[in-house]
């Protein structure tokens, strides 16, 4: 099992960039991960909701993630979502996910049908059981339709130790806070990652590891600005990064679903990448692009703003 002790920081679920063909676009795939290593994130996490996994078959997941990680080649973390409806399928993504390299598997729960506890735990303990890969979980009620809660999560990490974290994308603080106080007495080093930008600072102030937000993707420098920041006891400059972060959360009700306006984002952000996304949409228009532009500059977020290196 690969080292686990060390998980944190800011981790963008990356977009998955597709030509118009709504195929994977390995140049600009290329072109995003390249320019995230180089604007300093921690790790990056693909086939999440950014990412729309849910809209790719098994085999096109295995062919994303073969590339995201052969195109990351070993300078950062690298995190492949294998969540699934079916217990196998999940099975079938963490393994080949181990196969070729990855980090480690961050694995959202199922949907549609909402489970039992003991249904779920199933589901996870037979994932875990089939590949000792750091296993994170995920939890995003909204869209499964069934929340993970601190008391499931601790039984799960008492049972395996290679379960070490979660990206808890739930808008309510006291969820995290009880994930961070009572999975961590069961085992001291579990990661807790907010999934919503504005988090990010009382997620660190209770104990736990960063985030894991879509923002990293277009405007990294907030939340790693935050991050060091904080780590350096600079008051100040943490709640400079702060008041710019919590204009991000409009951006996501531009439309529905949000992850168009993600891609749109990164192109504002300077890079000439294709915005085509596989999901059912509207089109991208003028006056979203204002109200973008608006929540660009309300967050000090520059236009067309190079990376650099």
């Amino acid at each position: 099992m690969k080292n686990i002790q060390s998980i944190a920081g800011v981790i963008p679920p990356v977009p998955t960039i597709l030509n118009e063909n709504r195929k994977l676009d390995r140049a600009g795939m290329k072109l995003l991960i390249d320019s995230l290593i180089d604007r300093g994130v921690h790790g990056l996490f693909f086939l999440g909701t950014a990412g729309e996994f849910n809209q790719f078959d098994a085999a096109e997941r295995e062919e994303i993630a073969e590339f995201c990680i052969e195109c990351t080649a070993g300078r950062l973390p690298v995190w492949i979502g294998t969540g699934s409806s079916t217990t196998s399928e999940a099975i079938r993504l963490t393994r080949h996910a181990a196969s070729s390299g990855a980090t480690g598997v961050v694995v959202i729960n199922p949907y549609y049908f909402k489970l039992s506890e003991d249904s779920l735990f199933a589901h996870y303990a037979a994932i875990a059981e089939a590949s000792d890969l750091p296993l994170m979980l995920y939890n995003f009620p909204a869209l499964t339709g069934q929340d993970l809660s601190p008391a499931f999560v601790r039984r799960l990490a008492a049972s395996y130790t290679h379960v070490c974290g979660i990206k808890e994308t739930v808008d309510q603080l006291s969820h995290i806070r009880q994930m961070i106080l009572r999975v961590g007495e069961v085992n001291p080093d579990f990661a807790v990652f907010c999934g919503f930008d504005e988090y990010l600072l009382p997620t660190l102030a209770a104990g736990g590891a960063g985030a894991i937000a879509a923002s990293a993707n277009f405007a990294p420098q907030l939340m790693l600005g935050l991050y060091k920041s904080f780590r350096n006891n600079d008051l100040p400059e943490v709640l400079e990064y702060h008041r710019k972060l919590i204009q991000i959360p409009p951006l996501y009700a531009l439309d529905e679903p949000f992850i168009p306006t993600i891609k749109e984002a990164v192109r504002l952000s300077g890079l000439p990448l294709p915005t085509f996304s596989h999901s059912p949409l509207n089109p991208w228009s003028d006056e979203k692009e204002q109200r973008l532009k608006q929540i660009f500059d309300r967050a000090g977020i520059s236009l067309l703003d190079k990376p650099n290196g």
